[in-house]
């Protein structure tokens, strides 16, 4: 058998709901009906882009792959910078593995893979809030040079500015690649817009709707470049999402309501001064961590004041759970003591202004979001995956699987070794012994 060529087009907050919207899709709907699927795919927790992303490519969680949120938060600096760089993982990637088998690599807008060892490499790197005229400031050094000397020059237009998209970005590169340099064994796609459109819109709607018929139209060009240009009989394409979303039923500011019980003391400006716990938003999930985790009888008055919001009927707080509870269960390590979540999809504000500390909704406009992610994996808002093509058998529909099997599974089907994997490959998905 010839080896497997692998293309994966990753949607960010491609969610189980839109398997019913997809199977009649003339693109993505033909990988779903004649292929294998995931129904339900947990992510890792928290379930934050940047963590499942690299969740993916590792088989990891954030305790194996060092990602725990897409910031590297931090109390002393509440603007911590993003995780961008290759070195900030921990272990193995499908990169390196392809790499050490003589296979060639692509990853296009893909989390965490500044200077990365990745033959056709553009990172998803240039900062969020950036509107800007002079994105190859962050890309230089970064992204790799074949592409920037191909391609700024007549499409880095679509990284600046107001109104800048990276999907644009995205899909002006990906099959211009495949068509001036072949097509790589291993190219990973990613696309961002359906995560802003649920952010700012809520989880099922038209807009959303509309957003999935334009990714479809990406993955079909995607499809037919492979078909033009590239080894169509050979490929496996694999479509994904890294989390789901749901829409937020209320917020709590966390911040306020440890302020509110001594455990913060600010300013008249609402300025940090002290405190013996803090709490970092992870969006639909708060960390709470202390000042000193070395006092115990700290550790204990804060676990016993999270349990009384726990038990309090008027309060939004549903889960709490310790760091060694956090660790065993969900691979979740970093700056944090305690973890609270929501009863209900529940928002976890962080700053220290205002006066609210609980909101029955997020309007538009008042926040960022009226849906988000970052709660447990369990939830039912999850991400979904499915496959066709070669090496994979049709047919198989798995109801739950977790985010971290996704990796060792593309291994195995495109016979290359992803070292110390905390994730199995679905056996169930290969269609070869």
């Amino acid at each position: 058998m010839k080896p497997v060529k692998l293309l994966v087009f990753m949607i960010d907050a491609l969610c189980t709901l839109d398997l019913e919207q997809i199977r009649d899709l003339p693109n993505m709907g033909e990988i779903l009906r004649r292929g294998a699927a995931v129904r339900h795919l947990e992510p890792i927790y928290p379930s934050l882009t940047y963590p499942c992303h690299v969740a993916v490519v590792t088989g990891d969680t954030a305790k194996g792959h060092g990602i725990p949120h897409n910031e590297k938060v931090s109390v002393e600096n509440p603007r911590a910078p993003w995780y961008n760089q290759r070195a900030d993982i921990r272990g193995d990637t499908l990169f390196d593995a392809a790499r050490r088998a003589g296979k060639t690599t692509c990853a296009i807008s893909w989390p965490v893979t500044g200077k990365a060892d990745i033959d056709f490499n553009m990172p998803m790197i240039v900062p969020i809030s950036y509107q800007g005229d002079d994105p190859y400031q962050f890309l230089a050094g970064n992204a790799s040079q074949n592409l920037l000397d191909a391609y700024y020059w007549k499409y880095g237009r679509f990284l600046k500015g107001k109104d800048r998209n990276l999907d644009l970005f995205t899909m002006a590169l990906a099959p211009d690649i495949i068509r001036d340099f072949g097509q790589p064994d291993l190219m990973f796609v990613k696309m961002c817009d359906l995560d802003t459109v649920r952010h700012q819109n809520g989880i099922d709607n038209d807009f959303v709707k509309a957003q999935l018929k334009k990714h479809d139209e990406e993955f079909g060009v995607l499809v037919e470049t492979v078909r033009r240009c590239g080894d169509f009989d050979r490929t496996a394409f694999v479509i994904l999402g890294d989390h789901g979303q749901a829409d937020i039923r209320r917020t709590v500011n966390m911040n306020l309501l440890l302020r509110n019980h001594g455990f913060i003391e600010t300013d008249a400006e609402d300025r940090l001064v002290d405190y013996q716990a803090y709490c970092h938003s992870a969006s639909m999930s708060g960390w709470i961590q202390l000042k000193d985790p070395d006092d115990g009888a700290l550790r204990e008055k804060v676990y016993r004041f999270l349990l009384t919001l726990k038990d309090d009927p008027e309060n939004p707080i549903g889960v709490v759970l310790t760091k060694a509870e956090a660790e065993a269960k969900y691979g979740l390590v970093g700056p944090l003591d305690f973890v609270v979540e929501g009863k209900e999809p529940t928002a976890f504000d962080a700053t220290l202004a205002g006066v609210d500390l609980f909101t029955p909704y997020l309007k538009p406009g008042r926040y960022y979001s009226v849906a988000s992610h970052g709660y447990l994996p369990e939830r039912d808002e999850t991400t979904t995956l499915f496959a066709a093509g070669a090496g994979i058998k049709p047919g198989v529909m798995i109801e739950r699987a977790s985010l971290i099997r996704v990796g060792p599974t593309l291994a195995a089907l495109t016979g290359i070794e992803l070292r110390d994997a905390e994730g199995t490959a679905i056996r169930e998905f290969l269609d070869q012994p």
